[in-house]
């Protein structure tokens, strides 16, 4: 397989530092990116890559982390071939405590995040004829769950999944493919020590662990006729789950 340029957001931890191990170990160049650059800093020594990994530090809501992460992939390894739009935040909040300063964290960070970065890659994927943005979504956008009361975060995935559509129709001439992976419970900090004990929501009852994501994000990097996908990773949670 040809060697390609993978740029990740949220790198640091969980799912974007399995996909980040992933790329690497299969010859791919990385460029990795976290918000909070000690922690960046501390996998990228961890990665031990070499000339092969790259990092650029700095919040993905912000435009100019979106262009810093294009410039440093052009400069050091001359294109970009895949965007994984991982950098993310979640919680619960009832649907009447959710305040507009709250909400706007969850667009900042997981909307703006994801398009703005997606546009910061888009002009350098045009001029190659090639690329393949693969953004993270969730099942809960058509499962919802009464336990869950995250209308915050899933209104923002919801529109992550929309641009994905959207993205796809508007740059398949130019030979870019536009998908999202959709995630069940994930093995990650952000979901706490008693995650195990809502394996009943996939079908398969057990929690997926972020080698699994990896696995999926780098087949639709690889498969040139993916697009305008919303595939589920999700143990079975996206078509029912245990009672």
């Amino acid at each position: 397989m040809k060697k390609q340029t993978v740029l990740i957001t949220g790198a640091s931890s969980g799912i974007g530092l399995a996909t980040a191990r992933y790329f690497l170990d299969r010859g791919d160049n990385v460029v990795i990116n976290s918000q909070t650059e000690l922690k960046l800093q501390a996998v990228y020594n961890e990665l031990k890559a070499g000339e092969n990994l790259a990092m650029v530090a700095g919040d993905v809501s912000n435009k100019s982390t979106g262009e810093a992460l294009a410039k440093t992939a052009l400069e050091k390894f001359g294109s970009i071939d895949v965007l994984v739009n991982n950098a993310g935040i979640y919680e619960n909040k009832p649907f009447l405590d959710v305040t507009e300063e709250y909400l706007d964290r969850f667009l900042s960070t997981n909307l703006k995040g994801t398009f703005f970065t997606t546009q910061a890659v888009l002009p350098q994927m045009i001029k190659q004829k090639e690329g393949v943005v693969i953004n993270i979504g969730t099942p809960l956008v058509y499962h919802a769950i009464a336990q869950s009361p995250s209308t915050a975060p899933i209104s923002s995935k919801g529109a992550i999944h929309a641009l994905t559509l959207q993205l796809a129709a508007e740059f398949g001439n130019d030979n870019i493919r536009i998908n999202t992976v959709a995630p069940g419970l994930i093995r990650t900090p952000m979901h706490g020590h008693n995650l195990d004990n809502n394996a009943g929501l996939h079908l398969i009852n057990r929690i997926g662990e972020p080698e699994e994501v990896a696995q999926m994000i780098h087949a639709i990097a690889k498969n040139k006729l993916i697009s305008g996908a919303i595939i589920n990773v999700d143990g079975g949670m996206g078509a029912g789950h245990r009672l």
